[in-house]
Formats: structure tokens, sequence, C-alpha cells
């Protein structure tokens, strides 16, 4: 259903088609607020704030916290805006106005209808959301039933709602809606269920305007055989049709989950493509373009400026959703627009955003030994051939391959400080047993192939590092190992301190420049969210949301599994989470 009226109510808080670029650039360098997912339309997560800063950072307590009444995991942050902070929640996706000058009391609830039945089996990897995005007097939320849904920020009516996909065929929704000047940006989650993945845009008052494939025929993809480049070269006629056996590429996966970044300058925003359906690599030969790609497109055509495919025929659900962080960085002697992305695969990529030249790719977690590199001249990963899935064949168990399906990195996204020039990464330091077997395509059933266990990295028990990158040269700086993996997003602030939250429920602050421990909180439980920063009446706070789950996490969202492999391997490795935290969904602010 789709409601294009607008409330009388939205229309005084903001003139309806105004929210361009310009509102939004305005609103993003007020540091008191935090209105976008990342903060800014760069995804840096970098706050000028600095009030709170290395010698008082130990000062700092709990000032309120809200419990959100849900217990699976709660991926994001939560938005402010003046004096309302807005926080959502997994499904059922409820979100609530809390009122700053009140405590935190709530302003208004709202708690979408969705057919629970149909939905919550088809979501993998937990029932999680990452978040909100405000606009044009709108709070826009992506409901996991796949239903963008524009609330009144002033009164959390209704204003316009549209469902694009079919939880009866796998299609979901977990990733946030991106406001972008004038549009709202959705994609569609799926890739275990043979969803065909895609980028799409509203206007803001609820108009669809163009939809953007991952896989397929090239006007489907809004790709321009002779214009849209890979590796500075033009992609040609049907690049993705050629890497695709038959008609796969219309299951092919290749969903779009994560995080979108926008560069207002050149007007092109950029992003990540998932995994290809099925798991098995030998049921779909060839490269299975443009699977586990990343993507700069022009925002008001949608057509794709340059692509870059990081895994080729990829055989270990290295998805490419991850974000893609803009900074302005000299790598080899000179200036470039950089668009920086810490990948599945292990390897860090510092790309050139204008023209999609790669410029560095190096490993950030040591551990990873599917490749042993990239090859800088044609961008593909150089594999070592004992870990390749497709080569040792179905019904066999390759051993040992570093990273685990959940990568040396997830969706948890990073941080950039212009100050140090350093990016802040959680990491995992998985690795995993993968064994492939043969899955016939049934829409609404799963469409995976293979069996996974998953363990620490060898030479250790732990399971995560939180590092500082240089990605001008691929360079670790500084490693803080973690017993569990670090799935929460950071934030940088303008005083080098660094926060961010553990599996554990650790809210930790360190030192930007060395890594050295600074504070620590343990919240209510395990931290999955991303931290962020905000001032009221002019303090300085820092919040994040608590809920234990995610892929790391299912064991724990969801009791009944007790194998090993079950949760598509993370039920096993996992299994001491829980002697150190419980589910419950809470935000937590504090103070100095």
């Amino acid at each position: 259903m789709k409601l294009k009226t607008l409330s009388l109510a939205m229309m005084t808080l903001a003139v309806p088609g105004l929210a361009t670029a310009d509102e939004l650039l305005e609103m993003q360098k007020n540091p008191n607020n935090w209105v976008m997912p990342a903060g800014n339309y760069n995804n840096q997560r970098y706050s000028e704030l600095t009030q709170i800063n290395k010698d008082n950072v130990k000062d700092l307590n709990m000032a309120w916290s809200f419990s959100t009444g849900v217990l699976r995991g709660h991926e994001g942050n939560s938005l402010v805006i003046g004096d309302t902070m807005y926080v959502h929640t997994p499904f059922p996706n409820i979100v609530y106005a809390l009122d700053l000058n009140n405590d935190g009391a709530m302003k208004w609830k709202y708690e979408p209808k969705q057919n629970y039945d149909e939905t919550v089996p088809v979501m993998c990897c937990d029932t999680v959301n990452r978040g909100l995005s405000y606009g044009d007097g709108k709070i826009f939320l992506n409901q996991a039933d796949t239903t963008l849904v524009a609330l009144d920020a002033k009164n959390g009516k209704v204003v316009w709602s549209d469902q694009r996909g079919d939880p009866k065929k796998g299609e979901t929704s977990t990733g946030a809606a991106f406001v972008v000047k004038d549009k709202v940006l959705v994609g569609i989650s799926g890739g275990e269920f043979g969803v065909r993945g895609y980028i799409k845009a509203y206007s803001l008052d609820g108009k669809e305007q163009y939809t953007a494939y991952s896989t397929g025929p090239d006007n489907e993809m809004l790709v321009d055989p002779k214009k849209t480049m890979s590796m500075l070269k033009p992609v040609g006629k049907d690049s993705s049709l050629k890497t695709w056996q038959g008609d796969q590429w219309k299951i092919g996966g290749g969903t779009t989950w994560g995080w979108i970044s926008y560069d207002p300058d050149l007007n092109m925003f950029y992003y990540g493509s998932g995994n290809p359906s099925t798991w098995n690599p030998v049921q779909r030969p060839g490269d299975n373009k443009w699977s586990m790609s990343l993507w700069g497109r022009d925002l008001d055509t949608g057509m794709a400026k340059w692509v870059y495919q990081m895994t080729p025929h990829d055989e270990w659900d290295y998805d490419g959703v991850n974000e893609v962080i803009l900074a302005d960085q000299k790598v080899k002697g000179k200036m470039h627009k950089t668009a920086v992305h810490f990948d599945r695969n292990g390897f860090g990529y510092t790309m050139d955003r204008v023209t999609g030249e790669l410029l560095v790719a190096e490993k950030f977690d040591p551990a990873v030994n599917w490749a042993t590199g990239i090859n800088m001249k044609t961008g593909l990963p150089e594999r070592t051939a004992k870990y390749s899935t497709a080569a040792n064949g179905e019904d066999v168990n390759t051993t040992g391959i570093c990273p685990a399906a959940l990568g040396s990195k997830d969706q948890q996204p990073a941080a950039f400080s212009p100050r140090t020039g350093l990016y802040y990464v959680p990491t995992n330091h998985v690795c995993m047993d993968y064994e492939p077997f043969e899955v016939e395509y049934v829409a609404g059933q799963p469409y995976v192939g293979a069996t996974l266990n998953m363990f620490p990295a060898p030479g250790g028990t732990h399971m995560g590092n939180f590092i500082a990158w240089d990605a001008r040269e691929g360079k670790i700086v500084w490693s803080n190992p973690e017993r569990f993996s670090v799935w929460s997003g950071p934030v940088a602030t303008a005083t080098d301190v660094v926060f961010y939250g553990t599996l554990e429920g650790y809210l930790k602050a360190v030192d930007a420049q060395t890594g050295r421990e600074l504070w620590r909180f343990k919240t209510a439980s395990g931290v999955i969210g991303n931290v962020n920063t905000y001032t009221h009446d002019g303090k300085q706070y820092i919040s994040v949301l608590s809920g234990v789950g995610g892929w790391a996490g299912i064991g724990m969202a969801i009791p009944d599994l007790e194998n090993s492999s079950d949760g598509l391997g993370a039920v096993g490795a996992y299994k001491a989470l829980s002697s150190w935290t419980n589910l419950g969904g809470v935000l937590s602010v504090f103070s100095l």
C-alpha cells in the first residue's frame, strides 16, 4: 500500500520537497546532533565534540538508560535531532521518540504490524535492524517485511509507506534506509534465499525513482557498457550475464543490506553488494558479477560510474556489503578523493572514488589465508589453492579457511579520524571449515548449500581485534585483542578518544593514537550496536544500544540452535558468550 498524503503536522516541521542536500549538509555540520546513521554523508563516524577528552573520560558515568522491550540483537544507533532522540529496535521494528528535555520520556511510539510467521523465519542471522534516517520532517524506517515507512517526526504518524518485496520469497530488510539529498535509498536482504539484490530510490514523498540491480542485463543494473568502468576500463556489454550459467543471475543474490555513503560534490553514492546464491560455488560457475562488488553511482540517475568486484566466484560467503568511508588523503604521493572499504574477505581496499581506481589492497587481519594478496594490475585476488571450496568439490570439508564466512569484519562499521588520518576498525579473528553440498532453489526456502564450523584463528583464543589502520599504506598501526569478535561500530572524536562496544557488553574508550584503554563500563547486554555522541543543554553525551544477538550472538538469540554448525557455523564458535552476558535491549547514555 502507498499513502501519499502529507499531514499538516509534518508540514509545520519542514516544507516538503526542500530536504535537499542543503538541508542535510547543514544539519550534519552541527556536531550537537546525530542526523544520519553514520553521523554524516561520508560515513566517517567522527564527531567534532571536545568536552569528553583523554583526561576526563575516566569520570564518565551512566546518565540515563531506556529499555526497548525487545530481546533480539540491537544493531545500529539512535538519531539525535534537536531535543529528540529517535531509537529503533529489531523485529517488530518499534520506533521511539524520546524527549531529551524530560529525562528521555516517550514523545511517541510507532509499532508496525508485520506478519511474524512470514517474515522472521526467513531473516538470516537474527532479526536485526540497522537504524533510522531523517529528512523532510520525516523519520524513515526500513521494516523487516521490506516496507519503507515515512513517519511524521513530530508525532510518529505514517505519512506514506511502500512494501517493495515479498517475505514469502525470502525477501526481507535489515539495513537502514538512507536519505541522500532529495532521495531515500533502500536495499534488500535475502541472499541465503536466492533473492536478487538491488538498490531502489524513492523521492521524499514516496514516488519510486529507479531500481539498480546487482546482476542481470545492463539496463536493469543501470550499467552503461561503454561508460561504466571497472579497473579503469569499460565493463563492456552483458558484463554480468556473461558470468552466470543460464538464468542463474535471476536467483543470484548480490543483496544490499549494508551502508551507503555520498559525496555531494561528485553527486555520487557508494555501497557494496553481497554474496552470490547459492553458497555452493560448484553450482554456479563463472565470476557471478556483480555480486561481491563496490559501486559508485550517480545519485540523480542511478547509473553506475564504476564498479569493482572484490571476490569473483565467491567460495566462502565473503559478502561485500560493508561500509565505504569517504576521505581525502595522499596515497603514493598524490592526493586522492578516497573510498575505503574493509571487506569480509579480510582485505582493506583504498579506491579513488572519482574513477574507481584501486590504490591499496592489503590484509587487515594477519590470519587471512584464502588469498596471498591482490594483484594490483588486474584487481584479482591471488587465491590459495588448498582453501578453494570449489576446487575441492561438493561434499568435501575444506578445513582451516581464514577468515570465516562472517569475515574479518562484517557490517559493523568502522570510523575515521581526520585528525589522526587513521581508521578504527572492529574486526573478527575467526576461521572455519566449509563443506558445500548440492541444493535446489525453492522460493522462500533456504538456498545455502554449505555446512560450516567456526573457531578462533590459529595462535590464540581471542576471536576479535580492535585496530587502527592506515589506508594510505595498508598497514595496522595498533591492534587490541578482544575475547570475542568486535561487533560494534565505533565513534572517533576530536579529542582523539575512540569509543566502541564488545560482545560481553563493555563500552570502552581508547586513545586514538596508541590504543591504550582509558575507560570501560559493563552495560546490560552484549553490544552489537554502534556508538554515537551528541550534546544537550551544553553537555556531551555518549550513547550506545546494548542487546546481544546478530550473527555472532545468534545462539543466544535463538536458544533452540544447539549444534556447532547451527547459525551458519556461529553457534559453536560463540558458545562461551552466554557466560558473559544475556539478552536485553537497552539504550545506555553516559556523561561527565
